[in-house]
């Protein structure tokens, strides 16, 4: 698909060909303090983006909302504007004994439900590979190892509901092997094949489904340690991919 992207009012001269995407406006601002120059370029819908530089590379990030509908109209206009490469800094819920709240995880694949969703429109009649770009995700691991940084190393569920979580979910996807649950991975994977993009994800955990302690979600200031640990991974390893 090509433009002109109905969400995003930007131009292409104001978006880095590396972006960071998050679902939530406020992560958004708190990686922008990171960047040098950091400059908003859109406002619209709440779209929050900035363009800045860190390491003197240019690096954008961008809201894309809740939800893999939202996302993919987030992800679809960045792309007609130039994105190259597409790494999601977000939250999740842990599925394994793993992990606790403040861990990270580097998502190698994304499951998606039967039927699809979103991802179900554009491919009603198979299944998307939804897996994310391989040198993004070495170099998620690398930059990682770099900072002295732990995390898991698995695959996520993308829910398309955030409240219909039960015990029987969580039994159901833990047992086929998925460390976490989140919103829009399988999205971005998927549609980071389908329009030649590379991708890859790295996610805190925001609540644990298994430890009935950690079962109530933890707020933005909570995380905001952990999510500038984060973002400083994502940023080291977003600098290093080729585009």
């Amino acid at each position: 698909m090509s433009g002109p992207p109905y969400h995003i009012r930007a131009k292409p001269e104001d978006i880095a060909p590396r972006i960071i995407v998050a679902g939530d406006p406020a992560r958004v601002e708190q990686v922008a303090d990171m960047l040098k120059e950091a400059k908003l370029v859109n406002t619209n819908r709440g779209f929050l983006t900035y363009t800045g530089y860190y390491k003197n590379t240019p690096v954008t990030v961008a809201t894309h909302g809740i939800g893999a509908p939202s996302a993919a109209i987030v992800f679809e206009e960045l792309v007609m504007l130039g994105a190259r490469a597409v790494i999601r800094l977000g939250t999740c819920g842990g599925l394994v004994k793993e992990l606790r709240k403040g861990d990270m995880v580097i998502a190698s694949g994304a499951a998606y439900p039967v039927g699809g969703g979103a991802i179900g429109m554009y491919v009603p009649d198979s299944c998307m590979p939804t897996a994310p770009h391989p040198e993004v995700t070495l170099a998620l691991i690398d930059s990682a190892k770099e900072n002295n940084v732990k995390f898991l190393l698995g695959p996520v569920i993308s829910s398309d509901a955030f409240y219909a979580e039960d015990p029987a979910f969580v039994k159901k996807w833990s047992h086929r092997g998925i460390v976490a649950v989140e919103m829009e991975c399988a999205m971005l994977f998927s549609l980071g094949w389908m329009r030649n993009v590379k991708t890859g994800a790295l996610l805190v955990v925001s609540d644990s489904l298994v430890h009935e302690e950690e079962k109530t979600l933890a707020t933005a200031e909570e995380l905001r340690e952990a999510m500038d640990t984060a973002a400083k991974v994502v940023l080291d390893a977003l600098v290093k991919v080729r585009v």
